[in-house]
């Protein structure tokens, strides 16, 4: 059977289900706006225990990121991914999502030519971008005479 563009377009609108985008925008505003909430109160709670006001956002950082990597790795994150969409992919919970998941795939392969490895493989361009980024922009700030 062969099928122009046109006629395999056709086919593909009546067997797919239309997706129910205002219910999957609700849930992703809901549960990023509840990242965005659980943040704000961790940050308050550093507030209040004294932290060094230079060091709350990174403490704050390092705990979301904590939290989204032990619920990937419990299988948690996906369940709560799968109904939220970019609600949780956009905060920085997404990073350590994108993060831990490929590790968690490969786990079977043994610790460090499974997991360790696929860490690596994805946090090695994100080093790397992150690292040369830095290099770059001190230098042009370097040239311009801003340091």
């Amino acid at each position: 059977m062969t099928m122009n563009n046109k006629a395999y377009q056709d086919y593909v609108k009546k067997k797919a289900k239309p997706s129910p985008i205002v219910k999957n925008m609700a849930w992703a505003f809901f549960v990023g706006g509840l990242i965005c909430v659980i943040g704000q109160g961790l940050t308050d709670f550093f507030r209040a225990m004294g932290v060094n006001e230079e060091q709350v956002s990174t403490a704050t950082s390092m705990t979301l990121i904590f939290f989204a990597a032990l619920l990937t790795g419990l299988g948690v994150f996906d369940n709560i991914a799968k109904r939220a969409g970019a609600g949780t992919l956009v905060p920085i919970t997404g990073f350590a999502n994108a993060m831990v998941a490929p590790a968690m795939e490969f786990k079977s392969e043994g610790v460090i030519t499974g997991t360790a490895v696929k860490l690596f493989t994805v946090a090695g361009p994100v080093i790397v971008f992150g690292v040369s980024a830095s290099i770059i922009v001190g230098l042009i700030q370097y040239f311009l005479g801003l340091i």
